[in-house]
């Protein structure tokens, strides 16, 4: 007879935070417990809570916490990124990354870079800056938004929030957002609030006047 192993308990996530023991007593954060200055994870149900923190915008752009991005006072916990979604995100990269060195348009940046949009930090999955806007110090955070943002929707995430996301980067002056949903196998397009189309498998997906003369079918990016 076989012995039963008991599966490892899941180490909670945690997050740094400028917030005191005196603060947190006075204002609880939901599903959170406070140990040594770190937010600690208590509730799995929890997970995707915006997080109450003293930071301020400026801090943020100077100090990252990784897996989070800064919107209004709060930190926004990032979906952890799958299999599948990490897979799209580099296919995505994989058709831009030719036609944008070769014809000197800008470059291209992964998740984990941080660009100031309006008053919020994001990190978008796959970001393109156009070459004239490159200009600022590479060791910091982009004190802009990309010229393209791109987004691949996780399956724990609520439409409403990615909606949100890509209005917000429209609002702060990006000029193109893409939305790829793997289980669609769609990507939605945001030109403005107004503009938006959602271009199915058997159709052409282009970087228009963003990225000139760039074309995929969009049936590649979810092959």
């Amino acid at each position: 007879m076989k012995a039963s192993h008991k599966a490892a308990p899941e180490i909670p996530e945690s997050v740094p935070t400028t917030v005191t023991l005196e603060e947190f007593l006075e204002n609880d954060v939901p599903g959170y417990e406070y140990i040594d200055g770190t937010l600690v994870l208590k509730s799995p149900s929890e997970r995707h809570l915006p997080i109450p923190t003293t930071m301020t915008l400026e801090e943020f752009f100077e100090n990252d916490v990784p897996g989070y991005e800064y919107a209004k006072g709060e930190l926004i916990p990032m979906s952890p990124a799958t299999r599948r979604h990490g897979k799209i995100s580099a296919k995505v990269i994989g058709h831009l990354y030719s036609h944008v060195y070769e014809n000197g348009l800008g470059e291209l940046y992964t998740a984990e870079t941080i660009f100031q949009v309006g008053d919020r930090m994001m990190k978008p999955d796959v970001a393109f800056v156009s070459t004239p806007r490159l200009d600022v110090d590479e060791d910091k955070a982009f004190p802009i938004p990309p010229d393209l943002a791109i987004e691949v929707v996780p399956p724990s995430d609520v439409h409403s929030r990615v909606v949100r996301k890509a209005l917000d980067y429209l609002e702060a002056g990006t000029r193109l957002v893409w939305v790829l949903d793997p289980v669609a196998k769609a990507v939605t397009v945001y030109r403005s609030e107004n503009d938006i189309e959602t271009l199915t498998h058997e159709t052409t997906l282009t970087g228009e006047d963003v990225v000139p003369g760039f074309a995929c079918p969009v049936g590649q990016l979810f092959a």
